[in-house]
């Protein structure tokens, strides 16, 4: 039975281009919009699709996330190195998606994968060492470090929805996986935005509350109209 709608990937198997070059394709606008639903073309359409121009615009592979962290770093003149801790991360990159600044061409919900050509383009911008610093990530104590606040007043804000995670890191503690715990992290232009955002609280106050204090954020409520 000859097929008569294709996703992205069954797309690219019959044209016989990589399925990342389908979706940069796509990105761009080099390949049209799905015809018969939101993911779904026509066979007409696909038969119409140029398989050539395809190829050309994207003629390298991908680079995964973490590789284009690399490179970033490397723009910055800071390079990661193997078994220290990384100046730039995969997170930071999962940002730049996030701003548009990138296309994950991945359907990997762990991995993003990006044009070698974007990388280059985004490792060229003039602002990059500040947009690398404030997509850069702060666990829950670092967040509560960087506002100067107790951890347990952090986690306060993080109920009242002052700030958001976009991303959960994995933690093992020892070798064994029922050790392990998932860590929220924030990024520090999103820490660096609760107080300019709050001004209704007292940060000196809360600043200086001490260890064992009820927090004075924990009898606002998310309906309060302050919030």
């Amino acid at each position: 039975m000859r097929r008569t709608e294709y996703d992205a990937g069954q797309a690219a198997k019959r044209l016989k281009v990589p399925v990342t070059a389908f979706r940069w394709a796509r990105h761009t606008g080099l390949v049209p919009g799905p015809d018969v639903s939101p993911s779904l073309w026509s066979r007409a359409a696909v038969e119409a699709m140029d398989a050539a121009a395809i190829d050309v615009a994207m003629p390298a592979g991908p680079v995964s996330g973490s590789a284009a962290a690399d490179r970033i770093a490397v723009a910055l003149g800071t390079p990661n190195v193997s078994g220290l801790k990384a100046f730039v991360t995969a997170f930071v990159v999962s940002r730049f998606v996030d701003r548009r600044l990138l296309a994950d061409l991945s359907a990997n919900p762990d991995g993003t994968l990006h044009h070698p050509g974007q990388v280059a383009e985004v490792c060229r911008r003039p602002d990059l060492a500040e947009l690398v610093a404030a997509d850069t990530p702060l666990g829950p104590e670092q967040a509560a470090a960087r506002l100067q606040v107790r951890r347990a007043d952090f986690d306060h804000m993080v109920r009242l929805g002052w700030l958001r995670s976009p991303q959960s890191i994995e933690v093992r503690f020892g070798t064994s996986r029922a050790g392990a715990v998932d860590v929220r992290l924030y990024t520090t232009a999103s820490v660096d935005a609760v107080i300019p955002a709050h001004p209704e609280v007292d940060w000196e106050q809360l600043r200086t509350v001490g260890k064992g204090r009820r927090s004075p954020l924990a009898s606002l409520r998310l309906e309060d109209p302050a919030i």
